[in-house]
This record gives structure tokens, sequence and C-alpha cells, in this order.
């Protein structure tokens, strides 16, 4: 989904929560939530869009208040779990309420 597809859905009100993934090497990329499943949002040639910081995803979003507005949550994996095999079991990420409005 691009980022206009995601402006006009965020408008319809048809985005329940987007989810920011926080990945390994200081890569975030956004996902939204919609009815009919996930979307992660695309530049214009289809490629994964991805910011370096929280402060620039929320750069991004300046001008997109409908967008700003939806509830978000920041998710990362908790790799020292993973690493240490300390738990039995799937390995939950951790989810962190997050806002895409200012700080």
């Amino acid at each position: 989904m691009t980022l206009q597809e995601l402006i006009s859905l965020a408008e319809r009100g048809a985005v329940r929560e987007l989810d920011v993934l926080s990945l390994e090497g200081s890569l975030y990329i956004l996902r939204a939530y919609l009815p009919q499943g996930v979307r992660t949002l695309q530049d214009a040639h289809g490629k994964t869009c991805s910011w370096r910081s929280t402060s620039e995803l929320r750069d991004y979003f300046r001008d997109s208040p409908a967008v700003r507005m939806l509830p978000c949550t920041l998710s990362q994996q908790v790799v020292h779990d993973e690493m240490c095999g300390t738990r039995s079991g799937p390995v939950e990420p951790l989810r962190i309420a997050f806002s895409l409005g200012s700080g």
C-alpha cells in the first residue's frame, strides 16, 4: 500500500491500527491492520518503505493527521531470549504503545 492509499483508508476509518516494526540494523517499517488483512507501506515502485529512526518516521507523517491519529504500537523482537534459549515455546515480540504525533 502506498502513502496515498494509507491516507485515504485512514480518512475513511478503514485502518484498525498501525504497527511500527523495529528491525535489526536500526530499520523501521510500517504495517497497517485492515479488516481484510495486514499491509506494509510501500513506495510508488512497490519497495517497502523504511526509516532509520522513529523521529524520521514521525517526520514522514507530519502532514498526514488522519494517519498520525491512528492507534499505533512499536514492535521489537526479544532477541536475547532467542539467542540464550531461556524460554520454551514461541517468543512474542515486545509491543509498546507508540504515537506518530510529535514526541
